[in-house]
């Protein structure tokens, strides 16, 4: 059973008469009612009600888990009560069974609600949008070379955000990158981080390998199944080598700046370092920033960073 949604607003129904009136619950994405509320509605006793919603589930109309949720409710005594509701495919179902009018007439209702709730979001993400762009240009004043490379980062994704929204309503296909022409070995890759660890020579186990990680890690861009690459294009392998070298810890000391250095190598060998102009995709500022963001990002986070890589490769954020 899910639990009561953060986010949730009420609204006001009441029938065409006037003879029922109660609060409703939304959360932007479908109404929720309680038991006693479904009795108001439909003009049924508990019992019919209690039965309707039991055959719901039942009959695997609906999996409960998905429509039901419970909600903190304070009563007129002043005590908190914790009440099941059942959302809006459950009222439309139970409806049916009933077959009530004023069903047909609050499922009208609770869509135009819902609608206004979209168009009311979509102005305040605009707005937002807006107001992070604004904060962008305030940072890239700095003279800390680590704020202004956050604040390019911020800078690159935020056309990506409206990209991503354009999407969302299906308003235009997302390019994913170009497809690999050379291939990262781990021989290379420990080139690579030699070439590294030459500029800290203080650094005694930076590159130093913890057992067979980082041959885990240039195998992991390149596994697949069934007969399908999980990372097909530069773009996609290149950011989540990144972001593995970077959060896998695959050598003792060293991560961020093997992990940066291999990045940039990956996309120099694949011609997509730089864009068509010669201008790099990400400037070394950017990078350091990104790189400490991969490294502070919860592993719940990682498709958000992979995603932010992917924008500025792709030249979605440019």
């Amino acid at each position: 059973m899910a639990q009561s949604p953060l986010d949730d607003h009420i609204e006001l129904y009441r029938s065409s008469d006037g003879s029922i009136v109660f609060d409703v619950r939304t959360d932007a994405e479908t109404v929720w009612l309680s038991a006693d509320q479904l009795v108001a509605l439909f003009g049924r006793d508990k019992s019919t009600i209690s039965r309707h919603l039991r055959n719901v589930f039942e009959d695997g109309e609906l999996e409960r888990d998905s429509v039901v949720a419970d909600f903190a409710t304070t009563a007129s005594d002043g005590k908190t009560y914790v009440v099941t509701h059942y959302n809006l495919d459950v009222v439309i179902s139970v409806g049916y069974r009933v077959k009530s009018v004023e069903g047909v007439r609050f499922r009208r209702w609770a869509t135009d609600v819902l609608r206004r709730y979209v168009i009311e979001g979509a102005a305040i993400n605009e707005r937002r949008l807006e107001q992070l762009g604004s904060l962008v240009q305030i940072l890239a004043r700095s003279g800390d070379d680590m704020i202004v490379g956050t604040a390019e980062v911020l800078a690159r994704y935020l056309p990506s955000l409206r990209t991503l929204r354009d999407y969302d309503e299906g308003s235009i296909d997302l390019a994913r990158g170009v497809e690999p022409s050379w291939v990262l070995t781990y021989d290379e890759a420990r080139v690579v981080i030699d070439g590294v660890r030459a500029e800290f020579p203080e650094d005694r186990l930076f590159g130093s390998e913890r057992g067979a990680a980082l041959k885990g890690v240039v195998a992991t861009i390149y596994q697949g199944f069934a007969g399908q690459e999980l990372y097909p294009t530069v773009q996609e392998k290149a950011a989540n080598l990144l972001y593995l070298v970077v959060k896998d810890h695959p050598l003792s000391d060293g991560n961020k700046r093997s992990g940066a250095a291999l990045f940039v190598h990956f996309l120099a060998k694949n011609g997509q370092l730089a864009d068509a102009s010669g201008t790099p995709r990400i400037s070394n500022t950017a990078l350091a920033a990104i790189t400490l963001m991969v490294a502070m990002s919860d592993p719940k986070e990682k498709d958000l960073m992979v995603a932010l890589l992917m924008s500025m490769l792709t030249g979605e954020a440019s």
